[in-house]
């Protein structure tokens, strides 16, 4: 059975992500969970928490508490996480975060969805009136910066996958058909390819889905 590593910024198991990655690997596929905040209880948790003019992520945790984490506390411990996997034999790791990160160094292969989001959403919207949905309002100010350098509009709603996930969603998604959406991006691992779904069908537009292209980048490298 071929075997893959996955890496969430929260804790595992992530029962809300894994079933759509093994809808697209298929099941002869073997999955170890680990996260970087896994074993800790949420006052541990709360030293991560971001202060002002941190760089923002939101995750999920074990029992479905959604909690907001600063990157630069959490990138030691997903490198930690990363690494394990590597050693333990593992060749190829899903981290699962559409968050951007610092170089993470070597040991085997890292899927990163930031990078391959982007580069989609660039290779095919570069121009376009761009909606992009995040979990967050913190996260606005950086979400725009980081899209806009596609050259287009760029409308950036907050919609928690993890708090009344659908109905945000489905706020998030008229609002986007609205405005006059192009392309929609799914810009968080916690969006669902439910969610992907009603986006696209209220939108009437395209919709790229964080989670979804990453697995098929996996499914490509292991077959």
């Amino acid at each position: 059975m071929k075997k893959i590593g996955t890496v969430t910024i929260g804790q595992a198991p992530r029962i809300d992500v894994i079933p759509d990655i093994v809808s697209i690997l298929g099941s002869d596929v073997e999955i170890v969970e680990s996260g970087a905040l896994d074993g800790l209880s949420l006052s541990e948790i709360r030293q991560f928490l971001p202060q002002q003019g941190d760089y923002v992520l939101v995750t999920r945790l074990a029992d479905g508490t959604s909690v907001q984490v600063a990157e630069k506390h959490i990138t030691p411990r997903i490198i930690e996480k990363i690494n394990a996997h590597f050693k333990n034999g593992i060749p190829l790791v899903l981290l699962l975060c559409t968050g951007e990160f610092p170089e993470f160094g070597g040991g085997g292969l890292l899927v990163r969805p930031q990078r391959i989001l982007f580069s989609a959403a660039s290779a095919i919207g570069s121009g376009l009136k761009l909606g992009v949905l995040i979990p967050s309002p913190d996260q606005v100010d950086h979400t725009v910066s980081r899209w806009s350098k596609l050259g287009g509009e760029v409308n950036v709603i907050p919609a928690s996958p993890y708090v009344d996930g659908m109905e945000s969603v489905k706020r998030a998604a008229t609002g986007l058909r609205d405005w006059g959406s192009e392309l929609s991006i799914l810009d968080c691992i916690g969006y669902t390819r439910a969610m992907q779904d009603v986006v696209r069908e209220i939108s009437g537009k395209p919709v790229l889905l964080g989670r979804g292209i990453a697995a098929h980048i996996v499914k490509e490298l292991i077959g």
